[in-house]
């Protein structure tokens, strides 16, 4: 749990009235009632520790994902696995773009590791190019850490520059933490994966999530792929043994069953996100052009200080390096949440 600090993330509704969360970017779905049913049905053995090699769990993602049970490594949600890897690699230094997901650099702190920053342009749209190849090579990194698609900026990381990174930082024994865990609800989920190049690839680590694709960010289920596993054996003794839950191994099963859901999911998402970018340009927010389930706005404005008010909270991105100021972020939800959006928006910048 934190403490004495600030949260540096969304979803924080505790402590408020009752109000639409923008601020996390959960499938607009929801939990599929499958997920909640296989979470209410394993109340019943709330009394056995679980299991701690998550047998189930791991041979349903072994057949979903196409790779070997041996490489998989599940966690109390991705974050925990972004930890674990940290510690177990000790990565000194790593290099990873900015703006990007925060708790990389956070737990590369917490392990001693120096953080390496490559600046993303917004006039380029925040798109990551060859021309990080370069500094992956200057860099003298031991660890490159990429987000595909990108949080916050909703970008995917061209195919052929993904295979290009995972290449070289091969060639010169650099690991490739490679976070996917909003792959499926984007534009690319249908070959943006790298998980076909884990076999010739070991330094290579793929990490996954359910919190995203399945609506179950409160129970905390994530999972990385990788071919070295000396390499999951040290990441497995930096938490403790029972650290993925019963109802959360028994949701996670059911999950991978839902092969309908993610579909419907974005088709939902391709559509209000189209809506919603040209409702915020017509507010006269910078838009970054997003493919996935939330989008990257600009307004020089304290939006994330007034929504509230309104029944609504936003991510504000502020404490993003490459960022700061004036940056927003808001998860993609069905319309009749999207018009409440956009009218707490409409109100805030009247009263600005």
């Amino acid at each position: 749990m934190l403490y004495q600090t600030a949260n540096p993330h969304g979803g924080d509704l505790y402590g408020r009235e009752a109000m639409l969360d923008f601020s996390s970017n959960i499938n607009p779905l929801g939990a599929p009632e499958a997920v909640r049913r296989a979470a209410m049905e394993s109340l019943a053995d709330l009394e056995r520790y679980p299991d701690p090699f998550c047998r189930d769990l791991r041979a349903a993602i072994a057949a979903y994902e196409g790779v070997p049970e041996a490489w998989i490594l599940c966690g109390a949600g991705a974050a925990e696995l972004i930890y674990s890897f940290c510690a177990a690699a000790r990565p000194d230094p790593s290099l990873m773009p900015a703006p990007t997901f925060s708790e990389y650099a956070l737990a590369l702190e917490a392990s001693g590791c120096g953080v390496i920053r490559y600046a993303l342009e917004r006039e380029n749209d925040f798109t990551l190019t060859e021309a990080f190849l370069s500094a992956v090579e200057a860099s003298g990194a031991r660890a490159v850490f990429l987000c595909n698609p990108n949080n916050p900026t909703g970008r995917l990381i061209p195919r052929a520059l993904l295979e290009q990174t995972a290449a070289l930082c091969h060639e010169k024994g650099v690991r490739l933490f490679l976070d996917e865990c909003f792959l499926d609800l984007s534009d690319g989920w249908e070959n943006g994966s790298l998980k076909q190049l884990l076999g010739s690839c070991p330094e290579l680590v793929i990490l996954k999530a359910f919190t995203k694709n399945y609506g179950m960010a409160g129970l905390r289920l994530g999972y990385c792929l990788c071919a070295d596993g000396a390499l999951l054996f040290q990441m497995s003794k930096t938490v403790q043994p029972w650290n993925v839950s019963v109802p959360a191994q028994a949701a996670g099963v059911a999950a991978l069953g839902e092969r309908g859901f993610l579909k419907r999911a974005r088709e939902i998402v391709s559509c209000e996100r189209a809506w919603m970018t040209q409702e915020l340009k017509k507010l006269g927010f910078w838009v970054c052009p997003s493919q996935v389930n939330y989008l990257l706005f600009y307004a020089p404005l304290p939006l994330a200080e007034k929504t509230p008010a309104h029944g609504v909270l936003l991510r504000d991105c502020g404490n993003y390096p490459g960022l700061g100021a004036g940056w927003f972020r808001v998860a993609v939800k069905r319309r009749e949440e999207n018009e409440k959006l956009m009218a707490a928006l409409a109100a805030a910048v009247g009263e600005a």
